[in-house]
């Protein structure tokens, strides 16, 4: 076992400039990925895509800790090396997701409870031998009529301070995430007083438990507008009320708070992010733990080397983007979604006299917009009828 303690070992996770890449999709989750960019859900699959990630030039340099799956945990790169060691060599801190799920909650309809605190401590002593340094337990709370409750609230925060409570026992840094959930209509003043609520009692339950905070790491969600509220938060807004919640609630012992995306974009994420920082004022570092937020990107790239073509890049991650005919409206809707991304704004013109955005075009987008490398042309229309920019 590392000599490192773990006050150390948190600092380093979060350290400026740094953040925690969460790569701890369940096979199931894992599946659905790969089913958006058609790749077969194998296990040399799972272990060729982790190695992409893992094996990144300069990794290190931005990621601070990755959190894997137990099967991921175990698994090593094609030339031999475990996965934790890779990490390692790297200047990353391997981590572990310990958590079974969400599941639902007796007598709380719509609300859920995380499970896995069974042989917990059995399975921490095992993680730490394979080479993990720090560990990932994720609540889940819903804001919706009548939620959440009470007994949601505070059986979810006694289950990640007992979980905190064995990690530092057995020489692990806990991640602490009390996620509350963007789904649903709810403003932003809504998610902020459960935000509130939910932190208020989280903290009260890991000083009931001895946790040292110095010893962990907290992974909140933001505090924003439902994702189907009609009244959507701006940047600034988001940044200003996530700061003063935390400010309310987290001690500043704690040494960082890496935010989950929470099915944010990456763009979007980032933004919140960003601003938050150049507000400043907490005691504690402002980082992320992004796992969509990061791997969209890379994930298109794997899907085109792997075969994927570019009509399901755009229909499985930018549907507003396809052109079915539906005509010049949607292709203008189409071209602002374009353009929001940070894509080009280029065209083509189709038989019927629309100008399509992006879904049938070539080289040029590889090497002007980041987010699209790995673009190709079906080949679904002729040279003339391209960007004239790529091929």
């Amino acid at each position: 076992m590392s000599t490192q303690s773990l006050e150390a070992i948190a600092k380093s996770m979060v350290a400026s400039g740094k953040g925690i890449l969460a790569a701890d999709e369940s096979t199931g989750t894992i599946e659905k990925r790969f089913k958006s960019i058609s790749v077969e859900n194998t296990e040399e699959n799972r272990r060729a895509y982790r190695e992409l990630l893992f094996s990144a030039k300069g990794i290190g340099q931005y990621i601070g800790g990755a959190i894997l799956y137990d099967e991921t945990l175990r698994q090593k790169s094609a030339d031999g090396t475990p996965f934790p060691e890779l990490l390692a060599r790297q200047g990353v801190i391997p981590g572990i997701k310990v958590d079974t799920g969400a599941k639902d909650m007796a007598l709380c309809p719509g609300e859920t409870v995380t499970e896995g605190l069974d042989g917990l401590a059995k399975r921490c002593a095992e993680y730490v031998k394979l080479g993990a340094r720090f560990a990932k337990w994720r609540a889940v709370i819903t804001i919706g009529a009548g939620i959440p409750s009470q007994a949601c609230i505070t059986a979810n925060a006694h289950a990640l301070a007992r979980y905190a409570a064995i990690c530092q026992a057995a020489g692990l840094v806990p991640i602490v995430e009390p996620e509350v959930l963007m789904d649903g209509d709810h403003t932003i003043e809504r998610c902020e007083e459960v935000t509130e609520w939910t932190l208020r009692e989280q903290f009260a339950a890991l000083a009931s438990q001895r946790i040292a905070f110095e010893k962990m790491v907290l992974k909140p969600s933001m505090v924003v507008s439902g994702a189907s509220c009609k009244q959507q938060a701006s940047v600034a807004e988001v940044a200003e009320r996530t700061l003063k919640v935390l400010k309310r609630t987290v001690p500043a012992a704690v040494p960082g708070i890496a935010f989950l995306s929470g099915g944010q974009s990456d763009e979007l994420a980032t933004k919140h992010l960003d601003a938050m920082n150049k507000l400043g004022g907490g005691a504690w570092t402002l980082s992320f733990s992004y796992g969509r937020a990061l791997q969209a990107a890379v994930r298109q790239e794997h899907g085109i080397v792997t075969g994927r073509r570019d009509e399901q890049v755009i229909e499985g991650d930018f549907p507003e983007l396809v052109d079915d005919d539906r005509g010049p409206r949607h292709a203008r809707v189409a071209e602002q979604a374009v353009q929001q991304r940070g894509f080009p704004a280029a065209e083509v013109a189709g038989d019927d006299g629309y100008r399509r955005p992006l879904r049938r075009h070539c080289g040029h987008l590889r090497r002007q917009a980041p987010a699209a490398r790995g673009l190709r042309c079906s080949g679904r229309w002729p040279p003339s009828r391209s960007c004239g920019r790529g091929g």
